[in-house]
């Protein structure tokens, strides 16, 4: 199975545009089509793709982007470290989804994919982000106030609790 993902650099928004058994260009096109159209006003804020130089994406793959007023850059050959951002996506979806739930079919996939992508939006904190998911604009209020100052310290030593 294939699937086409794509990153958005500046919040780490995931968007898992389609799943398929057999890629062509035609069906990524309409993919990134698709893509274009459920992004909507959202896709203006964009400025780049960097994409790598497989030969499933094409002129008209770049314009579908370039109609929406996007540069197309291309990475370099064999050159995985120029996009590491997409690289590491790819790496913890197989990580923490692929490597755990047996994949039936392309229906299956779909659904394993996009329950991950509403994972990794609304719910993923991120490094980057300061521990924010891409969907959140603020950290969530606190349940409770710890204050550790009173906090009793206790630290076991041979059986014995020494407080300190």
């Amino acid at each position: 199975m294939y699937a086409l993902a794509f990153l958005e650099h500046g919040t780490r928004r995931l968007h898992i545009a389609g799943v398929t058994a057999h890629p062509t260009r035609d069906r990524t096109v309409q993919q990134a089509r698709n893509l274009a159209v459920d992004m909507g006003i959202c896709m203006k804020a964009l400025r780049f793709l960097l994409r790598d130089r497989d030969g499933k994406y094409g002129e008209a793959l770049d314009g579908v982007f370039q109609a929406e007023d996007m540069e197309i850059l291309k990475s370099a050959p064999r050159a995985p470290r120029m996009n590491p951002h997409c690289e590491r996506i790819i790496g913890s979806i197989r990580c923490e989804v692929l490597d755990h739930v047996p994949i039936a079919n392309e229906a299956h996939a779909r659904k394993v994919l996009a329950a991950y992508e509403r994972h990794h939006n609304e719910h993923r904190p991120h490094q980057a982000r300061h521990q924010l998911p891409p969907e959140a604009h603020e950290q969530p209020a606190t349940v409770h106030d710890l204050d550790t100052r009173k906090v009793l310290r206790t630290r076991i030593l041979g059986g014995l609790i020494n407080e300190y």
